[in-house]
């Protein structure tokens, strides 16, 4: 699996997105919303309302990438929109919230297995 290096700058978007948005859509609300260039070297964090799926954006070199996460059971320990529109964390501090880990209480999801998709 592909994961960030513990000492990338990580930006995560306190607010629900709606998971359609693309890349477009993501590069317009850190423009607008978070009044970032979107081409900056870190990662642009956004997760949906019910918490249980995430994207990430990022420019590499010549293009953006797009990476999407979706959970079965659990949900996403994220930032309340009142708090803050985003926080900055560094790139192990994400890995262990796509791990599970609540980053705020230290809590991990539980371990799923199953033997097929439904």
């Amino acid at each position: 699996m592909l994961r960030p290096s513990a000492s990338v700058q990580v930006y995560l978007y306190a607010g629900a997105v709606d998971m359609r948005k693309s890349i477009n859509g993501l590069s317009a609300l850190i423009e607008q919303e978070l009044e970032l260039n979107p081409m900056i070297n870190a990662l642009f964090v956004f997760c949906n309302r019910n918490r249980d799926k995430v994207k990430l954006l990022y420019w590499e070199r010549n293009g953006f990438v797009l990476w999407y996460k979706r959970l079965e059971k659990q949900r996403f320990k994220w930032l309340k929109p009142t708090d803050t529109a985003s926080l900055c964390i560094d790139g192990y501090q994400l890995n262990l919230l796509l791990d599970g880990l609540d980053i705020f209480n230290n809590k991990p999801h539980e371990t799923l297995f199953y033997s097929a998709i439904n």
